[in-house]
């Protein structure tokens, strides 16, 4: 598990750490402001927490249907708070 120090202190690296899940990178390229890198990385994969991910990345994105189809998908209620608190809530679920 990575502390939230640790990876505020990564976000100034060219790339996230090797040893980071692939959950936490997409969640690193989201905190370095690469929505498409975030994207890209959990697009393919079909378990719940990816799921979960696609889904916050759609609702940032704008695509509000899309985001509600991924979140059937994780099985997780539509995050209605500010991104910025679902980003929090989801490193502390994944990361």
């Amino acid at each position: 598990m990575i502390t939230r120090t640790s990876f505020n202190e990564s976000l100034a690296l060219t790339a996230p750490p090797q040893y980071y899940t692939i959950y936490q990178q997409s969640l690193w390229h989201d905190a370095n402001g690469d929505w498409q890198s975030a994207h890209d990385l959990i697009d393919h994969l079909d378990d719940l927490i990816s799921a979960h991910i696609h889904a916050y990345l759609h609702r940032k994105e704008g695509d509000q249907w899309n985001a509600g189809y991924w979140y059937k998908r994780a099985k997780q209620p539509v995050f209605t708070g500010a991104l910025k608190d679902e980003f929090e809530y989801l490193f502390d679920l994944y990361a």
